[in-house]
């Protein structure tokens, strides 16, 4: 997987997963009815650097738009952010993660950025390319073993996160009072997997589309076949694995939703087994041998013993012969 070049919010990419969410808002009334009269839309969803989303209280007073760019607290600073959600969808994913039994308690929406913060995020965005560079080359002086993934400088300047990835434990306590000498700032060593570098990288995938896991996945699933998939064993045969593996080189989270529905037949009847490639049959036209088969269109090549043709029979037809193995 490549570098990170760049995780900014107001890219062409941070458009599509706007525009999405407000598709979803144009629908709001049809899915949850009208929003009550006289209830406050205190809960906003605000997505910050890196596709990371939070929610956020709105004391300003004003309702908020999707799109709209807000200055948040930060960790006893200030960063910017872009808010994703708002009135019954934000207060619904909130609910839906369990924030509101857990007593979640939400940090604040400063203010509505004005132009001065504007001009701002977008002097922090050129800066970070340097310091990326920087960081690249502290890395090298330092001879550590890992890879630089990303980086985020908190709109304030007073807090840099170095994300990373690393097959093992890193020594990196050099490399933080270098870095906090050289940007004055308190350095956060953040170690992320390669489905979060995957989310990070803000790409598009093998399908052409947006990464689920950038676009609109709120969680990343650790291990999408942790709940057997119908997928699971066509993972096995490898003209087909490329199918379920993802930039990250993990199968792809989406196969986390490709579940037989309720009452739907079960894997064994709905996909019939597959024959072993190699095994013998026999056939009205002689004696054969398993050569290939392709699970997805229920096909069998056979190679005929006595003038070595091959032919295609559906797997139907092929589990209706006697084979023997």
């Amino acid at each position: 997987m490549s570098n990170v070049i760049c995780s900014c919010l107001l890219g062409n990419n941070a458009k599509v997963r706007l525009r999405l969410s407000q598709l979803l808002h144009n629908e709001m009334e049809s899915i949850y009815g009208a929003y009550p009269e006289g209830v406050v839309e205190d809960i906003c969803e605000v997505e910050l650097q890196g596709c990371r989303r939070d929610f956020f209280l709105n004391n300003t007073g004003i309702p908020f738009a999707i799109g709209m760019q807000v200055i948040i607290e930060s960790d006893g600073g200030y960063d910017f952010g872009v808010v994703y959600s708002t009135g019954q969808i934000a207060r619904k994913k909130f609910q839906l993660k369990g924030l509101e039994k857990n007593g979640h308690e939400c940090t604040a929406v400063l203010r509505i950025a004005d132009e001065s913060d504007c001009q701002a995020i977008v002097e922090l965005k050129q800066r970070q390319v340097d310091i990326r560079s920087v960081c690249q080359n502290k890395i090298k002086k330092h001879e550590l073993d890992l890879k630089l993934v990303d980086i985020e400088l908190r709109m304030d300047q007073q807090k840099l996160s170095v994300y990373y990835t690393s097959s093992h434990r890193v020594d990196f306590r050099a490399l933080v009072r270098d870095l906090a000498g050289e940007f004055k700032a308190r350095i956060q060593m953040v170690q992320i997997t390669t489905r979060e570098e995957a989310r990070r990288a803000n790409s598009f995938g093998p399908c052409g589309c947006l990464l689920c896991c950038s676009s609109w996945l709120p969680k990343i699933h650790a291990n999408p076949f942790a709940e057997k998939s119908p997928y699971a064993e066509v993972a096995g045969n490898d003209s087909h694995a490329f199918n379920i593996t993802g930039i990250c080189n993990r199968p792809k989270c989406c196969l986390g939703y490709s579940k037989l529905e309720k009452g739907c037949r079960n894997h064994s009847s709905a996909h019939p087994a597959m024959p072993v490639v190699g095994s013998r049959i026999s056939t009205p036209e002689g004696a054969a041998v398993v050569e290939n088969i392709d699970p997805q269109k229920k096909l069998v090549w056979l190679r005929y013993q006595k003038n070595d043709q091959t032919r295609r029979i559906p797997l139907d037809k092929f589990n209706a012969l006697s084979v023997n193995k």
